[in-house]
């Protein structure tokens, strides 16, 4: 399918999505301890809504809708686990929820046609890109309002957006020109452009921030930046002639799990990259039409949307085969998973052993009245 074809039919089925998918909202109460440990977040492009899954019985157990969720494709949680922000393809906004009641308690205002959203990891910035207006909205997590608005110079139909663990730089997949721009964090200024395959569109960076994986649908590729030179380094890497779409990493760095589809059967399958290589290293089936992709803070799992199928396939990474599907509402899209739990330090309090000695006290009838104090 040619870019132009393959916008066009995005643009009609956006369309006719923003016409009216109602749905009711059913709330499931998150993590007691205020984060959403243990919990994915799916949004689901024509239903216009987001499934919660517990993670540990693979089931969903909540959907939220909002005013501001309309065709939304992707979901960012911040570090915390308290929040997700749902990035909506159909409205010019984005959607806050909630964790901990399943609930939209903010809809912030942004540009047009937002596909893409990431968080920087001290939490306090979401990065929002904006398809038809070229452009990054980037939210103040504390006030949920939009604190700039970054032209991302010769870049077009920014898509995908992916930060840097140490915060310093986000990393913005361009659809129109083939190409990725960074932008410093702390000026909002995008200051280079990176030529890549054709049609980028996922992007994840490595744990240690040494590689960024951009997925190329229109070349079946994925290119890998340098991000210290922000250079592509080697050649892209093949994957057959499947569309890639979602990427994602493992914790500890050492593999790029990739969703893509395979149009002429409309099936679907991840590629697992061995990042130390650049290789292919295995290949999983499993649901129809793949675009996002996730892995659990433990690096046990990968979950894959299956937008043809309706469901998340789960991939147990030590034998890269799936474990189970889980079905979740129409078209999924984006998700993500939750932050592991923040275990408060224990503290051990030693009670002191103490011996209190006895001695009888005459008072005097005229003593006024005495307060006794006892340290032992």
């Amino acid at each position: 399918m040619s870019k132009a074809l393959r916008l066009r039919t995005l643009v009609i089925t956006i369309s006719i999505l923003a016409l009216g998918a109602v749905v009711a909202n059913s709330n499931s109460p998150s993590n007691a301890n205020g984060g959403c440990a243990g919990s994915a977040y799916v949004v689901n492009l024509s239903d216009a809504n987001v499934s919660v899954i517990d993670t540990t019985t693979n089931t969903q157990v909540g959907l939220v809708t909002g005013t501001g969720i309309n065709a939304p494709y992707d979901v960012a949680i911040t570090p915390d686990g308290t929040k997700a922000y749902v990035a909506s393809y159909g409205s010019s906004s984005v959607s806050v929820i909630d964790t901990a009641t399943n609930t939209e308690i903010a809809t912030v205002p942004v540009g047009s046609s937002s596909p893409g959203v990431a968080i920087t990891p001290d939490g306090t910035k979401a990065y929002v890109t904006n398809n038809s207006t070229n452009n990054v909205s980037v939210i103040d997590t504390a006030t949920n309002t939009v604190i700039a608005t970054i032209p991302i110079g010769t870049g077009t139909q920014p898509y995908g957006v992916a930060i840097t663990p140490n915060g310093d730089y986000a990393y913005v997949t361009n659809y129109g020109d083939d190409s990725v721009s960074v932008i410093n964090t702390a000026t909002n200024i995008a200051f280079a452009s990176i030529v890549v395959g054709d049609g980028p569109m996922g992007v994840a960076i490595t744990p240690n921030g040494a590689k960024a994986y951009v997925t190329n649908i229109g070349s079946f590729t994925v290119s890998v930046i340098d991000t210290a030179t922000n250079v592509v380094s080697g050649s892209p890497i093949p994957l057959g002639n499947g569309e890639p779409y979602g990427v994602a990493i493992t914790p500890n760095g050492d593999y790029a799990y990739v969703a893509g589809a395979v149009p002429a059967a409309s099936t679907g399958s991840v590629s697992v990259i061995d990042t130390a290589t650049d290789t292919v290293s295995a290949t999983v089936s499993g649901g129809t039409n793949p675009r996002g992709i996730a892995i659990t803070p433990d690096g046990a799992y990968a979950y894959s949307t299956g937008l043809g199928s309706d469901n998340v396939s789960v991939i147990d990474t030590a034998t890269n085969t799936v474990s189970t599907t889980i079905s979740v509402g129409d078209a999924p899209y984006g998700i993500a998973i939750c932050p592991a739990a923040v275990v408060p330090p224990t503290t051990t309090t030693t009670t002191p052993t103490t011996t209190t000695t006895t001695t009888p006290i005459t008072l005097m009838p005229a003593d006024p009245l005495v307060v006794l104090k006892f340290t032992g």
